[in-house]
């Protein structure tokens, strides 16, 4: 996670980011203040549930976004590290050398695929934004956007062993949805999905099919609740079970019957993060996730006894 010292809602990234919402520029520093004290306690709220949190500060001022941090890497099982391409060029310095680094030393990383260099290209993947990884069927469900170019999702899928499943989504008014995070949010025994959004009803058909494949129960979210966050939610483990971290807002406007499916499997926690969500994104966007394994923790040398000769 990412505590950012001078968030603000990106300007750039509001031509095509419809959940975004304009802050008075007269209240930027009260903004600021704000959301750093979120994300402050979304950390600490994880940790004491047992999630290990690695928080990293930012206090570049240029870097309004920098607060999600899933946009621009992802990790994976068997010690791979992707590094994505970002649609909106005031959001590339949010790539950081230093948790890529960490990474490495806390945990098996045998290798770092950078695709960041298509930018160069026009050619824009933007992490678990732009898709929504199913880690046990191996599906990268993605909503067509300018930000999910569909050259680097294949070079992606074909690299990491995914499918692609792409669609297209809209709001009521025609609107795109800009990233599949806010559309859906896959757990291990439900799935939580603006389904309605998918207009063509054979292609919605196909994706509920498929988010079920594993025996999931599906969650159909209502636009509204999408409006609300409701999609953009993340099951973490803990070492007392499952946890599904989402917004306050998005879990106040879950139906009792949605609250009991996802209460079945996990534990609810409630982040409160509102002035976060100004940006358009909320907790799903601003966790990235590890599923890397951890070294081992050596015990410390102890120096051999001197052995004294008579």
């Amino acid at each position: 996670m990412i505590r950012p010292r001078h968030f603000t809602p990106n300007p750039e990234t509001a031509l095509d980011n419809a959940f975004q919402t304009v802050v008075d520029p007269a209240r930027a520093e009260e903004v600021a203040s704000s959301a750093y004290d979120e994300v402050t306690r979304a950390a600490e709220r994880l940790a004491a549930e047992g999630v290990t949190v690695h928080l990293f500060d930012d206090e570049d001022p240029t870097r309004h976004d920098s607060v999600f941090p899933n946009n621009w890497f992802s990790t994976h099982a068997g010690g791979r590290v992707a590094v994505y391409p970002m649609y909106a060029a005031s959001r590339r310095t949010e790539r950081r050398a230093d948790i890529v680094e960490m990474l490495k030393a806390q945990y098996r990383v045998q290798d770092v695929v950078d695709y960041s260099g298509l930018e160069h290209d026009g050619q824009y993947l933007e992490g678990t934004g732009a898709m929504v990884l199913d880690h046990m069927v191996r599906v990268a469900y993605t909503v067509r956007s300018n930000r999910a170019n569909p050259i680097v999702l294949e070079r992606f899928c074909t690299q990491f062993g995914y499918e692609p499943m792409v669609f297209d989504a809209t709001e009521d008014d025609g609107t795109p949805i800009y990233h599949t995070n806010v559309l859906m949010a896959i757990g291990t025994s439900f799935a939580m999905a603006g389904l309605e959004m998918i207009r063509d009803e054979r292609r919605r058909a196909e994706v509920a099919e498929s988010l079920a494949e594993p025996g999931r129960e599906i969650i159909d979210l209502t636009s509204h609740q999408i409006r609300e966050f409701a999609g953009n939610a993340i099951e973490l483990r803990t070492p007392t079970g499952r946890i599904l971290a989402l917004s306050a807002r998005a879990a106040a406007c879950l139906t009792p019957e949605q609250t009991a499916v996802i209460e079945d499997s996990c534990r609810i926690v409630r982040l409160d993060v509102p002035t976060i969500e100004h940006a358009g994104g909320s907790v799903r966007c601003m966790v990235a996730g590890v599923h890397l394994t951890r070294r081992p923790v050596l015990a410390p040398v102890q120096p051999e006894e001197a052995v004294l000769g008579g």
